[in-house]
């Protein structure tokens, strides 16, 4: 039995057509039903439906043999225990950072600055990358918010539209990320059910290049 870890949200509406599209159908309403594990029209493959951020744990500890989570999410996790098979080109976004519209771009001071985030270790990398003396602040959502009272000087969000920001006033300044879905294995699963993955990475192989091509 293979187990494939779903991430839930905006993820699972653009990942369960794509897994139709190679032959991989729930046979229960993912977003009607109740049930955290769902089979599938294939005997030996079986979804689990979790948050994002559980998925290369789920993937990493073998509870999970392979697992669609955002690029995101992997760069927090580090990816050990993992293996990155593919970039299935869904729910492209980018990890970015943002200022409040009327702060010069160029006029970072010498000062620390601090830094609303969810996503702690890309924003670590990134401003030390740059040579940027940040203070960190870890929150779970509303991050547009912590610059408007003064809690963070910028934050490091996803994002798609920006229109989010626009409307709090805050504008994108520095990419930190490309973002998309990857599907990922366990390294021992990988090892073990070696030539079953393989074959399910080859089938979806062709859908991702015509999606990252669309």
């Amino acid at each position: 039995m293979i187990t494939i870890a779903l991430s839930k949200g905006r993820i699972l509406k653009q990942t369960i057509p794509l897994l139709e599209q190679v032959g991989i159908q729930l046979l229960d309403d993912p977003f009607v039903s109740r049930k955290l594990i769902f089979a599938t029209n294939v005997d030996d493959i079986q979804c689990v439906i979790i948050r994002a951020t559980d998925v290369p744990t789920y993937v990493q500890f073998g509870a999970a043999d392979l697992g669609v989570v955002g690029k995101d999410g992997l760069l927090e996790h580090g990816g050990e225990g993992l293996a990155e098979l593919l970039d299935l080109g869904i729910a492209k976004c980018r990890l970015m950072t943002a200022v409040p519209a009327e702060r010069d771009f160029n006029s970072r001071s010498d000062k620390r600055i601090r830094v609303a985030t969810k996503y702690v270790k890309s924003a670590q990398r990134y401003y030390q990358s740059k040579g940027i003396q940040a203070e960190i602040i870890k929150l779970y959502g509303a991050m547009e918010l912590a610059p408007l009272v003064g809690l963070a000087d910028e934050i490091v969000d996803l994002v798609e539209t920006g229109s989010t920001l626009k409307a709090n006033n805050l504008v994108a300044k520095d990419l930190v990320a490309n973002i998309s879905c990857r599907l990922i294995a366990n390294a021992a699963s990988l090892r073990v059910q070696h030539d079953t993955i393989r074959t399910l990475v080859d089938k979806l192989t062709p859908h991702t290049l015509s999606l990252s091509n669309s």
